[in-house]
């Protein structure tokens, strides 16, 4: 039988979405002078583009978009990065004065560990601050340092009033000051309706989970589910990061992919038409979003995911690129810090291998007598692995050499715990009882998901030492090139295949001793 032909992807958009990207990053690292200076070269290459006579239309037209693009995105970043630097939060910051404030925590608590008493960290939007006695009206994104004693239990949406000591943050984010309290707050007053009812849907699965379930996968199921991690075990979550599996402790892309995929298959079964199938996953999306929390990286992973699903339900190749740029752009023009933040990264990185290089490779696994299912199963996790291996390289020195197999070895139950843990959330509303036996549904695959983490972390040899930094990425990108140009020679897949398998044996035989 024929294969059918794979059409070129439609790249037009990629060099205005990169330009775009790296006009933010320069603007966040190196100040709103450069990020000023960019914009003026990009804007006068744009105008002298737009002047010239361009003989080919298509080079000219996607140069002109990368040189308009840099000049937008370089512009916005210098404006923002101006408005932090001439703030007086910023210089109150640098003398590292104390503080009176008053703030609306953003996201949820995250526990600290560095060896002293136990801290979180709370990002917040700053309202109020009275410097030297002068009370100010200034907005503005804060990092408090905290106590987790009455800390750690705060809901996004809450007004907090603090007192603590300012001192300049440790990442170009746009952030204005981390604020270090050493006490509880002075005042909290609790979060809007909203907020409210996402915090009881998230303490009602974490309760029919503690009440169904063992404590390590009690702790793991809200992580899976809505990125709740409070409860996660410190053994389990050492393992998830030596094995290349963290991605699962955090709301992503594929949370929302494989929530919306089940509403689909659920309508389509029911016999519902496009329509009230487009609004019911709407609301489905919605709704998860308040749930897991409306903040930056929630909302980058459905938008991601909602690029993701598009391509796996619609087939149409062509149009994921351009969906996913403009994604990029769009996440960019009102969060400009995610241009920094290495989830956005690992994110947008992620999706591309899903459309892209994904269905390429299952198409190769299919021709090679592969089925189906164990070929997308299998390209999906090695995509996803190949692509953002240099990135979690650059953050964490590390790269996972099981990190395709412990992907692979979970893959076929990361989907039913997500769908079976929405499924008691939603019933947990109405009653805890029929709620905790859902749960118990997904405690075999959530043993599995321990086990194969906890096997990986400790096989010998499954995590490497690289450089951090530009330098384990580019070490790491240049490896993964190699092996991936070696798999196109047939002998040498004969070859890699043979080393592979014998590596697995000995790693499965020393990680039995």
């Amino acid at each position: 039988m024929t294969e059918p032909t794979i059409r070129p992807y439609d790249l037009r958009l990629v060099p205005a979405a990169a330009a775009g990207w790296m006009s933010t990053i320069i603007g966040l690292l190196f100040g709103s002078v450069v990020a000023g200076v960019v914009a003026v070269i990009s804007l006068g290459a744009a105008v002298l583009l737009v002047l010239s006579v361009v003989r080919s239309r298509g080079v000219g037209a996607g140069l002109i978009a990368l040189a308009v693009s840099g000049a937008c995105y370089s512009g916005a970043a210098a404006v923002h990065s101006s408005s932090v630097e001439s703030s007086p939060v910023t210089a109150a910051a640098a003398q590292k004065a104390w503080v009176s404030a008053a703030v609306v925590v953003r996201e949820d608590p995250r526990r600290v560990r560095y060896g002293g008493p136990p801290t979180v960290s709370v990002r917040a939007d700053l309202t109020q601050i009275d410097i030297g006695g002068v009370p100010i009206h200034h907005g503005g994104r804060v990092l408090v340092l905290a106590p987790a004693d009455g800390w750690e239990h705060m809901v996004p949406g809450q007004s907090v009033t603090l007192r603590g000591r300012l001192s300049p943050p440790d990442r170009a984010d746009l952030t204005l000051a981390v604020i270090r309290v050493q006490g509880a707050p002075l005042l909290v007053e609790e979060p809007g309706p909203i907020g409210s009812a996402a915090d009881a849907v998230r303490r009602d699965l974490a309760a029919a989970a503690s009440e169904a379930l063992p404590s390590d996968r009690a702790g793991l199921l809200p992580g899976l589910v809505v990125g709740d991690v409070s409860a996660l075990p410190d053994d389990v979550e050492s393992d998830f990061k030596a094995a290349g599996l963290t991605h699962l402790n955090a709301v992503s892309g594929a949370n929302f992919s494989i929530l919306l995929g089940a509403v689909l298959l659920l309508t389509r079964w029911i016999g519902i038409g496009p329509r009230p199938t487009a609004a019911v996953c709407a609301v489905v999306l919605l709704s998860f979003v308040v749930i897991a929390r409306p903040s930056p990286s929630v909302l980058r992973a459905a938008v991601m995911g909602g690029v993701g699903l598009l391509a796996l339900v619609t087939g149409r190749r062509r149009q994921a690129v351009p969906a996913l740029c403009a994604a990029v752009l769009g996440l960019l023009a009102w969060w400009p810090e995610l241009a920094v933040d290495f989830g956005f990264a690992l994110s947008v990185l992620a999706t591309a291998g899903l459309v892209v290089l994904a269905p390429v490779w299952v198409d190769w696994l299919r021709r090679h007598g592969w089925g189906r299912a164990s070929a997308e199963i299998v390209a999906v996790a090695a995509a996803a692995h190949a692509v953002t291996a240099p990135v979690v390289a650059a953050m964490a020195g590390t790269f996972s050499v099981v990190g395709v197999l412990a992907n692979v070895l979970v893959a076929p139950v990361v989907a039913p715990i997500t769908v079976i843990g929405a499924i008691a959330a939603l019933i947990a509303q109405v009653s805890l009882l029929p709620a905790a036996l859902v749960v118990k549904l997904a405690s075999a695959p959530l043993w599995w998901l321990i086990a194969v983490a906890h096997w990986a972390a400790s096989t010998p040899g499954g995590a490497l030492a690289v450089p951090d930094g530009l330098a384990g990425a580019g070490l790491v990108l240049a490896v993964t090139m190699v092996v991936l140009g070696a798999l196109r020679v047939r002998w040498l897949r004969w070859v890699c295949g043979v080393l592979s398998a014998a590596a697995i044996l000995v790693w499965i035989g020393a990680a039995m001793l």
